[in-house]
């Protein structure tokens, strides 16, 4: 099974081992880095070998034939690979996962892409899995990612004084998040 969607802007699709190139270009050869300022910059990107990059990444393509519900997405614009959505546990107990959003070429950012493929990794994700809710975290710095999920609903949770360095600076960690009957709510009214 191979999961697709498609929106007006982006096209959220299973990574392929084609993909594999194109995202080590963007985090290692690409004179276009921006992403890495913004998306968990709290310790440096240390290089490795193409090689390296394709081992870790064995396992995103594993879950495409594994995973019924699946804990990435690539998000394609123009028919090319220009970022990717995630999600992960941070607690099983409770069903809670945080989500994530990273487009890499920084010419498409602010031009709407990122709210369309936040918002249809939020909805497949309320949709597939029994989840009672997403969340985010970042840090303080990042306001463009805390305007992203406002815009999709999510609301700040907490503030956590001066618990991240980014480039040797203090920022506060922020937490945001949507509870399942809020999104509902949002869908059943938007």
């Amino acid at each position: 099974m191979t999961d697709f969607l498609a929106g007006k802007k982006v096209v959220l699709r299973d990574i392929t081992e084609a993909d594999i190139p194109k995202l080590y270009y963007h985090y290692f050869k690409s004179p276009d880095r921006e992403h890495l300022n913004w998306n968990d910059p709290y310790q440096p990107l240390e290089p490795i070998t193409y090689e390296h990059f394709l081992e870790q990444h064995r396992t995103a393509l594993e879950t495409v034939t594994t995973d019924k519900t699946r804990s990435c997405l690539i998000i394609e614009i123009g028919g090319e690979v220009k970022g990717k959505v995630g999600r992960y546990w941070v607690s099983e107990v409770t069903n809670w996962f945080e989500i994530g959003i990273v487009i890499y070429d920084s010419s498409y950012w602010s031009g709407g892409y990122g709210t369309e493929a936040f918002q249809m990794w939020m909805d497949y994700l309320f949709t597939n899995l029994d989840t009672v809710r997403l969340g985010i975290g970042t840090w303080s710095g990042n306001e463009r990612m805390m305007r992203l999920a406002a815009r999709c609903g999510m609301v700040k949770e907490a503030r956590v004084r001066k618990a991240r360095i980014v480039q040797g600076q203090y920022y506060d960690a922020i937490k945001m998040g949507i509870l399942r009957e809020e999104w509902e709510e949002m869908k059943n009214f938007g």
